[in-house]
């Protein structure tokens, strides 16, 4: 057998149906840290070869996808590469030479069943129809053949599938065998002369000298057809080799089903749009069947490059944990340098109106000042939009949000008010410190209030939510003028 190159060349390629999805991202990291671990090639190639449901939108959401990520490749489009082109609408005419070169060597062969004749001789021989196609017009003569056409009959074109058992060692999960017999022949080109998948893709990786095939568990049955395609491409001098196939586990929902792609927690999308961060993102899908450590689950790329193994992927199926993402998210956010997470949040702030779309340095200075106050209270950067709407809304907009109003300020909180008031008037300075004690003389000494019935109405008057960023900090960033006017105008006796 003929030795496989090295390095490793791994490949990635979706079809552009629909949006990217988390199983198909967290296949794509796998073929990414696989081939980096190894410091082989990562070849990004787009099956679209079904016109009905392949869109250019779906082609550019998942570069889209893979350039916000960060998962860069080393072959495919916009970088271009030896074994071009890597998109399988412009390799037609590679195909149909193949198909033609696998015919003449008796390795394809002509076949004219239809659905329904294979289903009633197999009724006829007291077999169950489910068993497929019963490999009927393998010795078909010239003759029958001939006839067929001139019926009008359009053959497919079927794979000579071997006489004996075939086997792998998957690198997930170990040793496979299908015994002979049990795989009917399967189609590669139609009746009309388009290549199927069964054709096109193992062709391309033969092509492309892929060497290894790391793709989701639901194409485990697929493989056996296409080692017989790679051992009739090796005999036509087409491929060098059979690759080594990894097939990677299940990636699950809700209620034990595999997570769908149109389940709206599968789209990838909806993570970005909610302020998850690559290196968040990125860890948590490198979870979904694998881990570094036993008693570890927060680690950044480059350690996840640097431990990763394909075998000690598991075989079993990975819950999709929205809830432990974010944990994992938030984590890694406020990891980030405070200047850093003040930038990734300009985007939610703009998109939410909190900002506008050119802020000013002034509002960007104010950002950067409360920036490390928020990073510690969000798992995702759209949690800051609700945060800083205080500290950039204009007074005549202000008001606070109608649950928290409801649950701080009612008739009972004008005492708490007034005082607060009467405290932070006399102040000469309007430093968080000053601010603090002010407050805590007022309300916890002189009212003898506990903090958190003292400081809630405090809190919600001046920033408009009973959660925010450190209350006396806040203050001090917002001023004593708007501090003071948002207090006054929360009193209950002002209301309406």
């Amino acid at each position: 057998m003929t030795e496989m190159p090295s390095p490793v060349r791994a490949r990635f390629c979706p079809s552009p149906t629909g949006t990217p999805h988390v199983g198909l991202i967290r296949t794509a990291l796998f073929n990414w840290a696989f081939a980096r671990h190894h410091g082989g090639s990562l070849v990004f190639r787009i099956e679209d070869t079904d016109a009905a449901r392949d869109s250019e939108e779906s082609y550019e959401a998942l570069l889209d996808a893979l350039r916000w990520l960060g998962l860069d490749w080393d072959e495919g489009p916009e970088i271009g590469g030896d074994f071009g082109p890597y998109r399988q609408s412009l390799r037609g005419d590679i195909y149909a030479d193949v198909a033609r070169r696998l015919l003449e060597a008796g390795e394809l062969y002509e076949a004219f069943s239809t659905n329904d004749e294979v289903e009633a001789r197999r009724k006829a021989a007291g077999q169950d129809p489910k068993l497929g196609y019963d490999n009927f017009d393998r010795e078909l003569t010239e003759q029958q053949r001939e006839e067929f056409r001139a019926q009008g009959r359009s053959p497919v074109l079927r794979l000579r599938m071997p006489g004996e058992d075939l086997a792998w060692t998957d690198l997930v999960r170990g040793e496979i065998s299908f015994p002979a017999g049990t795989i009917p022949d399967p189609v590669l080109v139609r009746g009309n002369g388009d290549p199927l998948y069964t054709l096109t893709n193992p062709v391309d990786d033969a092509m492309m000298r892929i060497t290894h095939v790391l793709r989701g568990e639901d194409l485990l049955p697929s493989t056996p057809r296409q080692i017989a395609l790679y051992q009739a491409l090796r005999r036509i001098g087409v491929a060098e080799f059979v690759p080594e196939f990894g097939h990677l586990p299940y990636v699950m929902g809700e209620g034990n089903k595999k997570l769908s792609k149109r389940d709206p927690s599968s789209n990838l999308f909806n993570y970005r749009d909610r302020g998850f961060i690559p290196e968040g993102l990125l860890n948590y899908l490198a979870l979904l069947g694998w881990s570094i450590a036993d008693d570890r689950d927060v680690f950044g790329v480059d350690e996840l490059v640097a431990a990763f193994e394909i075998t000690k992927v598991s075989a079993n199926p990975a819950r999709f944990d929205v809830k432990k993402a974010e944990a994992i998210n938030g984590t890694h956010v406020r990891a980030l340098d405070n200047a850093d997470f003040a930038s990734r949040v300009v985007p939610y702030l703009t998109a939410a109106g909190v900002l506008p779309e050119t802020p000013g340095e002034e509002q960007l200075a104010a950002l950067r000042e409360i920036a490390p106050l928020v990073q510690e209270r969000v798992t995702v950067l759209s949690d800051a939009t609700d945060m800083l709407r205080f500290l950039f809304i204009d007074e005549e907009s202000f008001a606070p949000e109608e649950a928290s109003a409801t649950k701080a300020l009612g008739p009972d909180s004008e005492p708490v008010l007034r005082s607060a008031l009467e405290s932070l008037e006399a102040l000469d300075s309007w430093e968080t410190g000053a601010i603090e004690q002010a407050l805590k003389d007022a309300l916890v000494e002189g009212l003898g209030l506990k903090p958190r019935k003292a400081f809630a109405p405090v809190r919600v008057a001046v920033t408009g939510r009973t959660v925010s960023p450190p209350l006396y900090e806040s203050m001090e960033l917002l001023g004593r003028d708007k501090s003071l006017g948002r207090l006054r105008r929360a009193l209950p006796s002002n209301a309406g």
